[in-house]
């Protein structure tokens, strides 16, 4: 049964016991016998207090959770589940959905909301947040459970953990975390706000003990001994994704794995698509029982990796930290390459936090008696160690050896870090409370004196003293830009109900939290031509330019335009110090990065909120179609296979954001073909990307079984991509183009390493290439040169005896004769297996003298 259907009779819903009993009846059924950590903290919330739950990593959090929701559900009270990413929260929904059914769950992650008034949410924590900063008191919540508590002390989100804390004074909390340290701040503090008695349920005692171990043999010695020993899966963290792949690649050397045991991987792969790139890496590391697991990856990459751990195939992991926030990866040895990190600004050693999150992942309860940590020593101590292990007891040699010494500038670790990490208290966590537009905005629009209620925000927050005074200041800058641009106007006497300031527009209510410049993206398009013959791709770039940069990608666009640069600086010969002058205005490509600049300007005189949020001119979905590249070349050409997933998502956000945001007035017929491209080639990719969102989509509304069924289907991979004809012939177009493009450069090795394997290599290419110039000067490559008019598609054609078209491109000659043209032949069968379009070249020439 499921849990919902142990719920008691309303009569019987105010009895504590009855309650617990309930849900201890529903937990015996399904074979799970309650730690005493999860029965105090489920006795203490039937009871209605608050409970802060800060138990080791695999105690069973999520029960304690389940039965919090139970409880509130069972009086009649709503409850907010709160995570820290999309993913967490989407994973939580369906777990919700299956306790409580489809009825009484919903979510809201800002991308889409689903059966929005149900009494069980799952939620990010900044929609919870941003509801209690608009409504207040007044919230309909009556539980929150907040997971992962810990992200209270992210510096640029942890104020959406604090901001429910102080906003909701009648809900009754439940903050879960292994790593928070002291919490007598927060018990003394919820107790004060919500009245309720506020109780820490914690222990250090785990249901799979842990055993550290600090190491001095070198990394592939340990990895073999642990393997010998039977401590697989073993995940070895790396914080950085390159480290991480480099010592997969590295550990390929040793046997991992038993030939029986590569079979039944094999067998499990069955016919997984492994595109170019990093893929061919991943599908020779993963036959041979080594995983990579990082967020640069593709999605459905992350979670072939995690289902064939799951299923004990894969015995060693590399992968960076991301494993410290829920990654459904079961370990039962984490193995530390290292304990310092980058963090943006500078290498430091991990916190105790950090490393007692990672470490915590290590024993799966139900399979491991114990789980092991161990901590790799750093290089120069490994060395130091094997050459004492060489001398013996020879003292003489001891005396004679040169120990090495840590390299300049590295952050040294040792046992005694080592120590200090794995035994110490976490951190105690710190307010990261900030004052924004849209923060000011929310309290503008409940009821009551909006200034008082930033004053009690701020004033009544963990925050110090010093950054109370500096958040008022900002507070009142924020009031006064906002009645300055007419947003908000005050009130001579207070309205009926208490505003002595007021909205003058309408703000949706998730305004700030997906794509808050999309109206200003919408009210930007009136800049643009619509004759223009760039028009489409101008539109392209207004709406990148409100997205947030990929950052691996504008760095190799910036490092490809300087290398460039300086290539034309040394031709025309200019000195070193010049050379390195000039460099520094070389940027990644902006398109309309002046116009969007005086229209943004312009736009927030009337929109102050904006101000929160950066204007970021980019091209990458535009710069891919105007070279009519496919992901895989694109990826290639940036040397990104490492962010190849960073890639992906972000030319899902733009689909999604032209899909959804552009009005229907100012589409246009290549506005639709960009969109269904750049949607084709994402969905081929990667579809869980899209199918995820427009499962959600479809669910908009409250329809959660559409949701679910959408949800099931997701890992039957994407449909046959000649499936959709319209977006098919624009990859088709794109691929011909592509071809056109690299004519007109006369780059016939290039085209040659495209087509050398249907007969037509470089020296072919050649020929052709020579024969069309010794005829025209010049090959257009303009938006005319690439229009629909300029392919001719035979999606039928007679005699042929396999699903096939035949297609030609005509070139766009500078007399207009359109007299010369690229033949080929399109593969259907062999596209829908690649996932992009499979063209074979078959003449380029005069029309009237092509072989088709």
């Amino acid at each position: 049964m499921r849990l919902v259907d142990h719920l008691p009779a309303a009569e019987e819903s105010d009895d504590a016991d009855v309650v617990f009993d309930a849900f201890s009846t529903w937990a015996e059924g399904e074979g799970l016998t309650l730690y005493p950590a999860q029965e105090d903290a489920l006795i203490e919330i039937v009871s209605g207090s608050n409970v802060i739950l800060a138990t080791p990593t695999g105690s069973g959090k999520s029960l304690v959770a389940a039965g919090a929701q139970f409880a509130a559900l069972a009086k009649g009270r709503r409850s907010f589940y709160t995570a820290p990413i999309k993913a967490l929260v989407s994973e939580k929904f369906f777990a919700l959905v299956e306790m409580f059914g489809a009825d009484n769950v919903g979510m809201m992650t800002g991308d889409a909301s689903v059966n929005a008034d149900a009494p069980i949410i799952a939620a990010t924590a900044e929609i919870l947040a941003n509801k209690a900063l608009r409504e207040g008191a007044a919230t309909e919540v009556g539980l929150v459970v907040m997971d992962e508590f810990h992200f209270y002390s992210e510096p640029d989100r942890g104020w959406a953990w604090e901001v429910p804390l102080l906003e909701l004074p009648h809900a009754q909390f439940l903050l879960m975390s292994a790593t928070l340290g002291d919490t007598t701040r927060f018990q003394e503090d919820l107790t004060r706000r919500t009245g309720r008695e506020t109780t820490l349920v914690a222990g250090t005692e785990r249901p799979v003990p842990l055993v550290h171990e600090y190491v001095t043999s070198p990394v592939h010695e340990t990895v073999e001994e642990l393997l010998a020993t039977g401590q697989s899966p073993i995940y070895i963290v790396h914080f950085t994704q390159a480290s991480a792949i480099e010592r997969a690649q590295a550990l390929s050397s040793i046997n991992v794995t038993t030939r029986a045991e590569k079979d039944t991987i094999a067998t499990a792969l069955g016919d997984f698509r492994f595109q170019t790139g990093f893929g061919k890496t991943l599908s020779r590391l993963v036959r041979m029982g080594i995983g990579v697991h990082h967020a640069g990856m593709l999605p459905r990459y992350r979670r072939l990796v995690e289902r064939l751990t799951q299923k004990g195939l894969l015995k060693v992991v590399c992968g960076t930290d991301t494993l410290g926030v829920g990654i459904n990866v079961p370990i039962r040895t984490v193995l530390f390459s290292g304990l310092s990190k980058y963090d943006g600004i500078r290498q430091r050693h991990l916190h105790v936090r950090e490393f007692q999150q990672i470490a915590g992942r290590a024993g799966r309860a139900g399979y491991d008696t114990i789980g092991r940590v161990v901590v790799q020593a750093p290089e120069h101590e490994v060395e130091n160690a094997k050459m004492v292990r060489k001398a013996g007891d020879d003292t003489k040699k001891l005396r004679r050896i040169q120990r090495k010494k840590p390299p300049e500038g590295f952050v040294n670790w040792s046992d005694r870090t080592f120590e200090k990490l794995s035994t110490g208290q976490p951190e105690q966590l710190s307010s990261r409370m900030r004052m924004t537009h849209a923060m000011v905005l929310n309290l503008v629009a409940r009821p009551g004196d909006a200034r008082a209620a930033v004053r009690s925000l701020v004033t009544d927050s963990h925050a110090s003293e010093a950054e109370q005074e500096r958040m008022l200041a900002e507070a009142e800058s924020i009031f006064e830009t906002l009645i300055e641009g007419g947003v908000v106007e005050e009130l001579a006497e207070p309205d009926a109900e208490g505003r002595t300031v007021r909205l003058t527009v309408d703000l949706q209510e998730d305004f700030a939290l997906n794509q808050p410049l999309a109206p200003f993206a919408v009210a930007a398009l009136e800049i643009l031509d619509p004759e223009s013959p760039t028009y489409a791709l101008e539109v392209v770039s207004v709406f990148e330019a409100i997205l947030e940069d990929p950052r691996p990608i504008i760095n190799a666009q910036r490092n490809r335009a300087r290398g460039e640069a300086v290539a034309e600086m040394k031709a025309e010969g200019l000195e070193y110090e010049e050379r390195m002058e000039l460099l520094e205005d070389v940027e990644h490509p902006k398109p309309l990065r002046d116009e969007l600049e005086v229209a943004y300007e312009a736009y927030r005189t009337g929109h102050p909120w904006v101000s929160d949020y950066e204007l970021k001119p980019k091209s990458v979905a535009r710069e891919m179609w105007e070279r009519s590249m496919t992901f895989a070349e694109y990826v290639s050409m940036y040397q990104l296979a490492r962010s190849e997933g960073l890639v992906l998502r972000y030319l899902s956000d733009v689909y999604r954001t032209l899909r959804h945001t552009v009005p229907d007035s100012y589409v246009t017929d290549e506005i639709d073909d960009i969109t269904y491209w750049l949607g084709e080639v994402v969905r081929q990719t990667d579809s869980s990307l899209l199918d995820e969102w427009e499962a959600l989509a479809a669910g908009e509304g409250g329809s959660v079984d559409v949701v679910i069924a959408q949800h099931e289907a997701l890992d039957a991979g994407p449909p046959p991509v000649t499936a959709n004809e319209r977006a098919f012939r624009v990859l088709v177009r794109n691929a011909l183009f592509r071809r056109v493009e690299l004519m007109a450069l006369r780059r016939w090795i290039d085209l040659g390493a495209m087509d050398g394997a249907a007969g037509w290599n470089a020296d072919v290419w050649q020929e052709a290439i020579q024969d069309y110039f010794a005829e025209y000067e010049t090959l257009g490559t303009g938006p005319d040169a690439r229009g629909p008019a300029m392919l001719v598609v035979d999606t039928d054609p007679e005699g042929a005896e396999a699903r096939v078209w035949h297609v030609r491109q005509i070139l766009d000659d500078p007399e207009g004769d359109r007299d010369w043209a690229i033949f080929a032949t399109v593969h259907l069968d062999a596209s829908d297996e690649a996932g992009e379009a499979v063209v074979q070249i078959t003449d380029v020439g005069p029309q009237t003298d092509a072989v088709v």
